[in-house]
């Protein structure tokens, strides 16, 4: 697996990076605290989100922004994947917004993993480590040189068997024994229900069920015989009873029928006398009726006189009612226009009333709206004469401060360029008082050293004896020039002060200048204010004007709509005139109406009364006819009940008595033996249905037996397999730990002999329990936390590459290995110790691994590099930026390192 490029967005002190990674060894360099570590660390983030975290998420993204993004590319297995990550601020709480996991399966399918958890499964499951598993394997986090050595043996083991997925061994153990376990409980169970059948069955043979069940079934058959000879004598009573009951019935029914027939003959006799008395209460009414009609003939006489009808016929009152119907109608509509008409007019001259008075309104609105413009113009045009003033003293002010150039050689616009041209003659004078301080510190050294040799008697040039030395005077010239310094010091210093007060006086003409700069931008806006203010002033007066001319308007248009509405006032009160007259005429065509409607209702009710004594009149015959047809009736019904009356025989009915009531005593008795019997019978057949289900129920208990005696054979044989299969996973661990603690054992010798190659330790010795011992060469034991600092530092570097070296050949390329991370290795280590890393970072590449990180400060390591990222960071803006170095400039550095 290798890292291929790296893109951040507000990360962490980053703010736009893109960062390619290449194989071989990479060293991100740079000053401390200038970002290195954040590279590694969003690396590790892209994979596997705020697991890799020590804090939170608020943590990730760079102050003062609200998003962050992290896309990482990455290869493995000959495969390409790319990870981004994109986190938003909501106030207090930071949240993934994004993280989308994009690749394919190998095989050319796409694969896609869309949230934070998806990604994080899938990378664990592509990488077989979780990010645990990750910086314990490849990733040397700054800090945690130290890791490995300073946890216990337990937490060495469980590291390091959790990398090589012996941990899954245990895991499989402990399934193996929990499935022991559990066969064990259901062997139990089986055997206990096996010896429970067992008792079963000995308790039900020991019961005879095939004798009881023979006794049992020779007594059902004796019941059974009595109750069919009971249940023949049973019927016979039965037809017995039936035949009585038969004659009884039939003597019921006649007597029934003659009963039926006293009430029929009853009945008529008091339907013929109702019936008559009926009629004659109906020839009462028909002369009532008659009277009332005679009386209703004259009223119509009277009523038809008052109408222009000549006869009182349904067809002459209907053509009458018609006409003056129509005629009503047609006033109706005449009316209904007329008030449409004056609902109109006087609409209309409400209308025009509303409309006067908006106008009105409109037209003091137009004069207040008048004196709110000229009071604004008035405004204006003080806001002008203000503003005009406040300009004039502006340009005073400005006035005043281009005094301040005329008695210097600066002109309006150039304090600018004139104070940079005396900072850098300040500058300048700065460099020459270092220069000629350091001059001056020099020969006074040298001056000092000479007296001190001239003390001693020696020349102060060659250190030879004073007499006979050329070169004694040499010390006189060098006093002379100590002085000739000095003074030129001085001199420096003093034209510093003279050009210190320069640029204080030429800082305060730029500030002028700026003041002048800013008064010029004021008198432009106050002189566009001005010119706006009197617009306005004049715009206001034009206005007001306006509006008075519209207030006039407004009243003339609202006097002439007054005239209007009192002349359609009018003309509404006439048309209402003419409503009211023919209003008066519609209601005595209503009148006339009303006494055709009259004379109609008489004429209707004489034709009803002419209808009912008519009625009446056919009611009457028809009750006469009924009567006699009811008299034939009951001439018949007194014959047939003489004739039943004569066929009753008293004999015959005694003896059908006698028989029912014998019938009746002996089936009572009959039904009680026969109920006894048949209790008797169902008891027997319970009893023999359940003696078959108890042998019913042995046998199955011994099919029952077989079964479980077949199943506990199984678990017997299942729980032996259990128990194997468990002690087979403990010692396949246990052989497969002791091969990784001989060839990690192996493997940390050599890489700690390379590294640190000295005489004074012999070997490293690695336990089964990952007990890590440290051997001088007088064959003495040492804890690893007896070495020094800095070979503690390289020891536990020397085991995290051994434990790297071991998981890639174990996996024997099936799944390459993360890249090998190193931050900040080299804190602990002294300058001769780093080169010992520089040896082990080549040695690991010797080893074959792609690709190798180091986060660094050191130079010493740029010379083992292939690749070189360089980070620095704005003490302004404290943003940091990343740049490559490119081969040349690489091999220049690699080939100063080995100076």
């Amino acid at each position: 697996m290798r890292f291929t490029r790296l893109r951040l967005s507000n990360f962490k002190p980053y703010g736009d990076v893109d960062v390619r990674f290449r194989d071989g060894v990479t060293v991100i360099h740079g000053l401390n605290g200038s970002g290195k570590s954040s590279l590694l660390e969003a690396c590790f983030f892209a994979l596997y989100g705020s697991k890799a975290l020590s804090g939170t998420l608020g943590d990730v993204i760079r102050n003062g922004e609200e998003e962050a993004s992290i896309e990482l590319w990455f290869t493995h297995e000959g495969v390409d994947y790319s990870i981004e990550r994109q986190l938003r601020r909501s106030g207090d709480r930071v949240s993934t917004s994004k993280c989308v996991l994009e690749g394919d399966d190998g095989s050319g399918e796409p694969v896609s993993r869309d949230g934070a958890r998806a990604v994080r499964t899938f990378v664990t499951d592509l990488l077989r480590m979780d990010a645990e598993a990750f910086v314990n394997c490849a990733y040397v986090r700054q800090g945690e040189v130290n890791k490995l050595i300073n946890a216990t043996p337990q937490q060495r083991q469980d590291m390091i068997d959790d990398l090589l997925q012996l941990g899954m061994l245990e895991t499989y153990r402990d399934r193996a024994g929990e499935a022991r376990l559990g066969v064990d409980d259901v062997l139990k169970d089986a055997r206990g229900s096996l010896k429970q059948v067992d008792s079963q069955i000995e308790a039900k043979e020991s019961q005879n069920l095939h004798t009881k069940l023979n006794s049992l079934e020779s007594d059902l058959e004796d019941v059974e015989g009595e109750i069919d000879h009971f249940e023949d004598q049973q019927a016979e009573a039965e037809s017995t009873l039936e035949d009585a009951e038969s004659t009884l019935a039939e003597y019921e029914d006649n007597r029934a029928e003659i009963q039926e027939l006293e009430a029929e003959i009853q009945e008529l006799e008091a339907e013929i006398s109702d019936t008559a008395a009926t009629r004659d209460n109906l020839g009462d009414d028909q002369r009532t009726a008659r009277e009332k009609r005679e009386e209703l003939e004259a009223d119509l006489a009277d009523r038809l006189a008052e109408t222009e009808l000549s006869e009182a016929t349904a067809e002459a009152i209907a053509d009458r009612k018609s006409t003056l119907a129509d005629r009503q109608e047609e006033l109706a509509e005449e009316i209904s226009d007329l008030r449409v008409k004056a609902t109109g007019f006087e609409n209309q001259a409400d209308n025009l009333e509303t409309t006067a008075d908006e106008l009105e309104t409109a037209a003091e609105e137009a004069d207040t709206a008048a004196e709110e413009a000229d009071t604004a113009a008035e405004e204006a045009e003080s806001a002008a004469e203000e503003a005009e003033a406040k300009r004039e003293s502006l340009a005073d002010e400005q006035s005043t401060l281009r005094a301040e150039f005329e008695d210097t050689p600066v002109a309006v616009g150039e304090a600018t360029a004139h104070r940079e041209q005396l900072q850098e003659r300040r500058q300048k004078l700065g460099e020459r008082e270092a220069e000629t301080n350091a001059t001056l510190s020099s020969v006074r050294e040298s001056v000092d050293e000479a007296e001190a040799l001239l003390a001693e008697g020696n020349c102060p040039t060659c250190g030879q004896p004073v007499d006979d030395a050329p070169h004694v005077t040499d010390i006189d010239d060098q006093r002379d020039r100590i002085e000739t310094l000095e003074a030129e010091l001085e001199e420096i210093r003093e034209e510093r002060e003279d050009v210190d007060d320069e640029i204080t006086a030429a800082t305060e003409l730029v500030e002028a200048e700026s003041t002048l700069s800013e008064l010029d931008a004021d008198r432009e806006r106050l002189a566009d204010r001005i010119e706006t203010h009197r617009e306005t002033a004049v715009e206001k007066r034009e206005a007001a004007d306006a509006k008075r001319e519209k207030a006039v308007e407004k009243r003339t248009e609202a006097a002439e709509r007054r005239e209007a509405a009192e002349t359609k006032r009018e003309e509404a009160a006439d048309t209402r005139e003419e409503i009211e007259r023919l209003t008066e005429r519609r209601a005595e065509l209503t009148e006339a109406i009303d006494r055709l409607e009259a004379v109609d209702e008489l004429r209707s009710e004489i034709e009803e009364l002419s209808s009912r004594i008519d009625r009446l009149a056919d009611k009457r015959e028809s009750l006469a006819e009924r009567n006699a047809d009811r008299r034939e009736w009951l001439a018949d019904k007194r014959t047939q009940y003489d004739e039943l009356r004569e066929a009753f025989d008293e004999s015959a009915v005694e003896g059908a008595r006698k028989r029912k009531a014998n019938a009746e005593d002996y089936l009572e008795r009959v039904g009680e033996k026969l109920a006894e019997l048949r209790e008797r019978r169902d008891e027997l057949q319970n009893a023999i249905g359940g003696v078959k289900a108890d042998i019913e129920g042995l046998e199955t208990l011994r099919e029952d037996r077989e079964e479980i005696a077949a199943r506990v054979d199984r678990l017997e044989a299942l729980h032996e397999e259990t128990e194997s299969l468990e002690a087979m996973y403990g010692e396949l661990r246990t052989e497969l730990r002791r091969q990784n603690v001989e060839s990690l054992e192996r493997m940390l010798n050599e890489t700690f002999d390379l590294v640190y190659g000295n005489d004074a330790y012999s070997h490293i010795e690695l336990d089964g329990q990952y007990e890590l011992t440290v051997y001088q060469k007088d064959d003495q034991p040492l804890e690893p936390e007896q070495l020094s600092g800095g070979e503690r530092a390289l020891f536990n570097l020397s085991l995290r590459c051994a434990i790297y070296r071991l998981l890639a050949e174990g996996i024997d390329g099936a799944a390459p290995t993360p890249p090998l991370i190193l931050d900040e290795p080299t804190v602990f280590l002294d300058s001769g110790h780093v080169g010992r890393l520089v040896d082990l970072v080549e040695e690991m590449r010797g080893f074959g691994v792609r690709q190798i990180l180091i986060v660094s400060h050191d130079d010493e390591l740029v010379g083992a590099a292939d690749d070189l990222i360089t980070v620095e960071k704005n003490p302004t803006t404290n943003q940091s930026t990343v740049s490559h170095t490119d081969d040349a400039d690489l091999a220049v550095l690699g080939q100063v390192g080995d100076d």
